[in-house]
């Protein structure tokens, strides 16, 4: 796909429509994009299973490298995915040395990171399964 066309495929989604809840969607998602980016936030699921945040990062990068020029949908949702795990580790990080300066009181926090973990990984995939698009909220957007 040129530039030129690649562009103007992701200029029709600065403004999406919005469905009757007011989110944003793109009604253009096929059930198998739907699906593939719901894959791509369920990637976090294996910090929580133990095998850890490398493996679950690697896995979504993967994905959403290997996706991200056939959709703008899949790009959104790949890009988001991978900013909010890499936010999620800047997070652990500014606790974890908070908790050096805070003699272990800012660790009392480091509880927050998987459970905000899970909870907005259950969000966007719900959003994603729905073809709509999804914000994380605290992610830094590193990727653009």
């Amino acid at each position: 796909m040129s530039n030129e066309n690649q562009h103007n495929q992701y200029a029709d989604y600065r403004d999406p429509p919005l469905n009757a809840q007011g989110k944003a969607f793109d009604p253009d998602a096929t059930s198998d994009e739907r699906t593939f980016a719901m894959f791509m936030h369920l990637t976090l699921l294996l910090n929580l299973t133990g095998v850890g945040g490398p493996v679950s990062f690697i896995a979504v990068l993967i994905m959403w490298l290997i996706k991200k020029d056939e959709s703008p949908f899949l790009d959104d949702h790949g890009r988001e995915a991978v900013n909010f795990q890499i936010s999620l580790f800047i997070w652990a990080l500014i606790l974890g040395i908070g908790a050096v300066f805070t003699c272990g009181l800012s660790a009392i926090f480091l509880i927050a990171i998987p459970i905000v973990g899970a909870v907005g990984m259950i969000f966007a995939a719900v959003a994603a399964n729905r073809g709509e698009f999804f914000r994380y909220p605290m992610t830094f957007r590193i990727l653009k």
